[in-house]
């Protein structure tokens, strides 16, 4: 008695999930379609260190200004930015840098534990990119803009920053913007994770300035300028 009900049992089971197996099959579509809308509305945002310990770059995956960059140094600076505007929303954050494809964030001080920020940050660009707003609508800086009034050594300065420099700093979170060159020396201004990084002096010395000084005999000393 007890193994006919057994059999009998399975066989209802049986007939049961054969005639249900219509309905999961629907049902796991569903739950497929729901699982991979979740997979394309998020995205997977990578971190990178930075030389400068009090920066992290934020990579989204997708293009972030295209091409250039564009420096928030502070909360007022970030009127053209509803992202930049909502970092500075985060407890600890000092300053904001966007580049083609990248977010730099930098901390107020070594004090501030990145595990305290770094979820916050991460919510706000993956919200920001489901958004669809424009990243920016302010000034965003390209490659250096060649003047007619730049003699040769100018030209020369801008073209080597933009092809061979710029590209190299930004990997680190950073950009180098040309600010003039007079009596043999070029005036940089650091932004982005170079800006009070431990090794921005190296970096504008035995970096650029030697690269300058192989490429241009002109140029004798290369001068960080803060504006």
């Amino acid at each position: 008695m007890k193994d006919t009900s057994v059999r009998e049992m399975g066989r209802m089971i049986q007939s049961t999930m054969s005639r249900g197996s219509g309905r999961r099959m629907k049902l796991k579509t569903r739950i497929l379609d729901v699982f991979n809308t979740l997979e394309t509305r998020n995205l997977s945002i990578q971190t990178q260190e930075t030389p400068n310990p009090k920066s992290l770059k934020f990579l989204p995956g997708k293009p972030v200004l295209g091409s250039g960059t564009q420096d928030f140094p502070s909360p007022s600076s970030a009127g053209s930015s509803s992202l930049a505007r909502e970092l500075f929303e985060i407890e600890g954050v000092k300053s904001v840098f966007f580049g083609p494809d990248f977010i730099t964030v930098t901390k107020m001080d070594e004090d501030v534990e990145w595990t305290d920020i770094k979820r916050h940050v991460l919510d706000a660009i993956s919200k920001f990119f489901e958004s669809g707003d424009p990243i920016s609508t302010g000034a965003v800086h390209s490659e250096s803009t060649l003047s007619e009034d730049d003699d040769d050594v100018v030209s020369m300065i801008k073209e080597l920053l933009d092809t061979r420099i710029r590209p190299t700093v930004q990997e680190d979170g950073g950009d180098v913007i040309f600010k003039g060159f007079e009596n043999g020396t070029v005036k940089l201004k650091l932004v982005g994770s170079c800006t009070g990084c431990p090794s921005s002096t190296v970096t504008l010395k035995n970096g650029i300035q030697n690269m300058l000084q192989f490429y241009i005999p002109e140029v004798d000393n290369v001068e960080q300028v803060l504006n």
